[in-house]
């Protein structure tokens, strides 16, 4: 069992229980496999699971569902440590993203190791030792998740927590090949994580798969009632324009490694988008290489400084001599230099701004390179900075991300991709997620671990995104007609082209322009007397537009609500009795569209 839904299976089909499955899980973990920090005691996970007496698996999503977390998010009577062993201290309070996720049945089993105090994209920067690469261990894992990344690829739990302020929730999910979701900045409550940079950091997902990414993230999100350096609004849940290919930037030169085959598995991700249709935009990275500046050769790396400015000042030598380093940099800042990045960050966003009404969303090689870890050894800063180039940015102007697996290389070495969208697109982006892992079917999950399946592609659960109304058109509105560009304007997303049920009736109402048909429905007990079926298109409306799309139908048409075959029911298109007096029963040819065409010469 690997994925939520492989767990879900085992417990509602198969009839299996937490105690045994869990506890046979448990005691599999190796003692000396240095992705684990603490791995929970059985006592510990006894008393979670012991929550769940006398609740059904179908009553919570995530019913008996192990996990981990890393290590700096802080759950009750653990112990946290950051992976410095100076600041080891025990939680009192679970952070609010752990009691979320144990509300919802899932079932702690560690805490993962990381880059210390997640300061770090490589994954070796640890006192309790490096974590590899889950298929060579010669490269590295990725930071500063890395032990949560390691753990879900291998299988050894279905999804874990990470921290994502500078590509630590992307850049070992690319490395090993599963999904790694990072919200936008501010969208997941932060009580209770070790901050890196207050105002950038975000809680991310690491799954096998974009949907149990979603679940996950569903469970966890709103931070309202906590302090909040971003706020961004959810967006739609689909990402583009109806009617219109996807656009997606890519960038002009990605510069991405040959010798171990990331630049050849870049083109393919290129081509496989091209290939179904999308439109790829090639986009100067300038300006946003300009802001990924900002963090580490920027006054952001003060707020690092400020986590733990009392233990570099008197005990500077508990630290990674690298995390030092790189915090300590911090000195060569003032408050006035602060300002001047703030508002160089406002100039680069605003010249940033009108790519967003080219593109629909980025597609960027998650890392160009994944180095081995005696590289990093040798050159453990130069070999760090590689990695951030296209992640660095990201929350410094409040996107979203979602990583996921790309291909894997000649060389044996997964290569991975992330999208990004504008903030408020986690909803929409996981969407595009079930779309691009259907696409690479042939791609195994994590590790090997098996190939994947079609109950992996299933969206449990979504994240929030803004609310949209389901609409039916039966006449002028449907694609290819005059009106069509109504819901164009207004933002909608075909859902499903089907049909009524079979209790209705269409007429062709005489001197509307555009023509327009009429539907009606049988009073209840005339089923049997000439009802039809009729052709209709089911779009999602933001709900913000449908009163400006009201004001625009004329009489004696009204939004009413229409059943369709399946016997579901959604607002549609409906007529005034008194308008289809006299007017042409049209119902034998089952849609407008037929009509229309019988028309023709």
């Amino acid at each position: 069992m690997y994925t939520i839904s492989d767990w879900q299976r085992a417990y509602r089909e198969d009839g299996a229980s937490p105690p045994e499955l869990i506890g046979r899980l448990a005691a599999s973990f190796a003692p000396d496999d240095t992705a684990w920090l603490l791995r929970c005691e059985p006592a510990f996970i006894e008393a979670q699971i012991a929550r769940l007496d006398g609740i059904a698996p179908h009553e919570l999503p995530l019913w008996g569902v192990p996990f981990a977390v890393k290590d700096n998010i802080d759950v009750d009577g653990l112990v946290t440590t950051a992976a410095c062993p100076a600041f080891a201290h025990r939680a009192t309070r679970s952070a609010t993203v752990v009691r979320r996720l144990q509300a919802a049945g899932a079932i702690l089993v560690g805490k993962t190791n990381l880059d210390q105090f997640a300061t770090g994209l490589v994954g070796t920067r640890s006192p309790y030792g490096e974590v590899p690469n889950s298929f060579d261990p010669a490269y590295v894992s990725g930071g500063s998740s890395s032990g949560s990344a390691s753990v879900v690829a291998r299988g050894l739990v279905p999804f874990a927590l990470g921290t994502d302020t500078a590509g630590s929730g992307r850049v070992p999910a690319g490395f090993n090949n599963i999904a790694g979701l990072k919200p936008t900045p501010g969208s997941v409550p932060m009580h209770g994580v070790l901050p890196a940079c207050r105002t950038l950091d975000v809680v991310s997902v690491f799954a096998l798969t974009a949907s149990d990414a979603g679940l996950v993230m569903s469970q966890i999100e709103g931070a309202s009632g906590e302090p909040c350096f971003q706020r961004h609004p959810p967006q739609l849940p689909w990402l583009g324009t109806e009617g219109r290919p996807l656009r997606v930037g890519v960038p002009m030169d990605p510069g991405c490694d040959e010798t171990i085959g990331y630049a050849a598995a870049f083109d393919e991700a290129r081509a496989r988008l091209a290939s179904r249709g999308v439109l790829l935009e090639p986009i100067d990275m300038a300006p946003f290489d300009a802001v990924a500046r900002l963090l580490y050769h920027g006054p952001w790396v003060a707020e690092r400084y400020a986590i733990v400015a009392q233990m570099i000042e008197r005990q500077p030598e508990q630290l990674d001599p690298t995390v030092r380093e790189v915090i300590e940099a911090a000195n060569a800042f003032s408050a006035a230099d602060a300002f001047a990045a703030r508002y160089r960050l406002e100039q680069l966003r605003r010249q940033i701004a009108p790519l967003w009404e080219r593109i629909d969303f980025m597609m960027l090689p998650t890392a160009t390179t994944c180095p081995t870890r005696a590289a990093v050894q040798e050159q453990p800063i130069q070999r760090n900075s590689e990695l951030g180039r296209y992640t660095n940015f990201v929350n410094l102007l409040g996107l979203s991300a979602l990583a996921l697996p790309g291909s894997i290389t000649p060389q044996g070495l997964p290569f991975g991709v992330t999208f990004v969208a504008p903030p408020g697109a986690d909803a929409a982006l996981l969407r595009w997620g079930l779309e691009w892992e259907a696409a690479h079917e042939e791609l195994p999950l994590g590790a090997r671990l098996r190939p994947r399946r079609a109950q992996d592609l299933t969206l449990q659960q979504a994240p929030v995104a803004a609310p949209t109304m389901q609409i039916a058109v039966v006449g002028a509105h449907l694609s290819g007609m005059p009106l069509h560009g109504q819901l164009v304007e207004r933002g909608c997303q075909l859902v499903e082209r089907t049909r009524t049920a079979a209790h209705y009736r269409l007429h062709a109402l005489p001197g509307t322009v555009p023509p327009k048909p009429g539907l009606a429905r049988l009073p209840d007990g005339e089923d049997g007397k000439g009802g039809h079926s009729i052709e209709l298109e089911v779009y999602e409306m933001p709900l913000h537009e449908v009163g400006r799309f009201l004001a625009l139908i004329p009489a004696p048409l009204g939004l009413g609500t229409v059943e369709l075959a399946d016997g579901r029911c959604v607002k549609g298109f409906i007529c005034e009795p008194a308008a289809l007096v006299g007017a042409p029963d049209i119902s034998r040819y089952g849609g407008w569209r037929s009509y229309i065409a019988s028309l023709k010469p």
